[in-house]
């Protein structure tokens, strides 16, 4: 039977203790046991990621990268960049000789930057976890060397991928079993990835850095071509760092993201300039699509021009966000006209995992960690049982572009976690999956939330829409009069065969935790 992503409808979850929200069953129990036992946020966000990077490979692993928001009990917020570098030897000119012209392709060596996952969960865990990381990785150990079955929506995406993960024969005999992509149900096993989850437990974040597992890394990328040394991954190991969020008010919250090089300030650029404007319950939805289709175009076009490796570009958030420039911005658009598509040359791709956590005392965490493309850049170590991601192919081959290849830079980033501030205090850890849609997402659902007063389930429910390239995308659910009214003011439609990303979120109330989970995907908000 074909499940309908689209019509699925749930109620919130209630809980008074604590609570985690994941976008796979599994990896919700999993956080839900930790939470239970008295574990810390972080602990349960670790068990649940790590379960993640087994049961959903085509969208997260260990061979990615990882953000991170944390919110102490105590107050106050703090970001942890866990995004990779490119190999020392990697420029442009090096590319170019390599072959590459105008774009690093998914499945190229060159678009695999040095994984900043466990630099970034082994940080977490020195600062913020309570229990052993073996405990924490036990229940993905076992479904990685007993297997799991594969969910409804999960199965979807593999069978979409399967061609390209397919013209890896090493990623093909772990991911195609027997030939084809995975059926509903069907069990699918990972050992590498176990005996890798177990070296991590034992050795932290020198288990996966160092030693013959990034000897073996090394020398597989260096067989396809690519310029990785053992010394790129030895300096991997304390990549990931904590640093100072940005953020921007919407009404009464704070919202806070991570800072560049994550694409945090788009989604905080797009909320400066819907404020400018009344998005109250009495705005005709036809209004609502068309202003927040501007406001992203107006938002990414800045983001693809400016946005790269922080020491790259130094107070661009303060600039985006200052009142000049979203002001002049706000002032562009015509509630009766569509303005030209945005710049739009970054490679598409949807492939992420994001969870929310607040533990019983108090404390929030809001995380994602994704591989870039689905199935990531396909290759896949054979002795290490290591996916790689494709993060690299976000670089420009354009000397002057601020987000051209370099030695040990880090490249744009699509991958931003959320969360809410009011009155000081942590109230909603949240982030929206899905490539590109995850700032223009993160607005909508801040806005269903705070200008309509919907509860999270059904602003994460209430149909998409996403100006991207020359389209403006909308889901099956946007309805027909609204759909001509968007074309009368020279909006291209198309009408989406998959759904526009997933999304978790947790609001913590008077003694109370309300959670949230995208029926979009098989996961679920649990508490206790």
């Amino acid at each position: 039977m074909t499940f309908d992503f689209f019509s699925a409808r749930r109620p919130e979850t209630l809980s008074s203790n604590a609570m985690i929200a994941t976008s796979h069953p599994l990896a919700t129990a999993a956080g839900v046991e930790i939470l239970t036992s008295g574990g810390s946020a972080v602990d349960a966000g670790l068990a649940a990621l790590a379960v993640q990077c087994v049961v959903d490979p085509l969208m997260t692993g260990i061979g990615g990268d990882c953000f991170a928001l944390y919110a102490p009990k105590e107050g106050g917020v703090k970001a942890l960049n866990g995004s990779g570098r490119a190999p020392a030897g990697a420029t442009v000119a090096a590319l170019k000789a390599a072959g590459l012209s105008d774009e690093i392709p998914q499945t190229s060596p060159h678009a695999v930057t040095i994984p900043g996952a466990i630099s970034a969960w082994c940080l977490l865990h020195r600062d913020h976890g309570t229990m052993p990381m073996a405990r924490l990785f036990a229940r993905a150990i076992g479904y990685a060397e007993n297997g799991f079955p594969v969910t409804p929506r999960v199965a979807a995406d593999w069978a979409e991928n399967a061609a390209l993960i397919g013209q890896d024969a090493p990623a093909a005999a772990v991911f195609l079993p027997q030939g084809r992509a995975p059926r509903v149900g069907e069990i699918i096993r990972q050992p590498l990835l176990a005996d890798r989850l177990r070296e991590i437990a034992e050795k932290g974040a020198a288990g996966f850095y160092t030693g013959d597992t990034a000897a073996s890394m090394a020398a597989h990328l260096q067989s396809l071509g690519g310029l990785h040394s053992e010394a790129d991954f030895h300096a991997g190991e304390n990549q990931a760092f904590w640093t100072t969020p940005i953020s921007a008010r919407y009404n009464d919250l704070d919202i806070f993201e991570c800072p560049p090089n994550g694409q945090g300030v788009a989604a905080l650029l797009i909320l400066r300039i819907l404020s400018k404007f009344d998005l109250g319950p009495d705005l005709p939805l036809a209004d609502r699509i068309h202003l927040h289709a501007e406001a992203t175009k107006l938002a990414y076009h800045h983001r693809d021009a400016l946005l790269a490796d922080p020491e790259q570009c130094p107070g661009l958030a303060e600039t985006l966000l200052s009142d000049a420039v979203v002001d002049t911005l706000a002032a562009r658009i015509d509630m009766a006209r569509a303005m030209p598509p945005a710049l739009w040359d970054e490679p598409e791709h949807e492939d992420t995992i994001y969870l929310s956590v607040v533990d019983a005392d108090g404390n929030a965490l809001s995380l994602i960690n994704s591989i870039f493309h689905g199935f990531g850049s396909t290759r896949l170590d054979p002795k290490t049982g290591v996916l790689f991601h494709s993060r690299g192919a976000s670089f420009r081959l354009i000397e002057t572009h601020p987000n051209a290849i370099a030695p040990n830079k880090r490249p744009m980033h699509t991958i931003i976690p959320g969360m809410a501030v009011q009155d000081g205090k942590a109230v909603m850890p949240f982030g929206v999956m899905g490539g590109h849609y995850q700032a223009a997402g993160q607005a909508a659902f801040v806005s269903g939330v705070s200008d309509l007063g919907l509860d999270l389930q059904a602003a994460m429910d209430a149909p998409r829409s996403f100006a991207v390239g020359e389209v403006l995308q909308i889901e099956p659910g946007v309805p027909q009069d609204v759909r001509e009214a968007l074309q009368a003011r020279g909006h291209t439609l198309q009408v989406v065969t998959s759904p526009l990303g997933g999304s978790q979120a947790i609001r913590i109330g008077d003694g109370v935790l309300h959670g949230g989970s995208d029926s979009r995907k098989d996961g679920s908000a649990l508490g206790f």
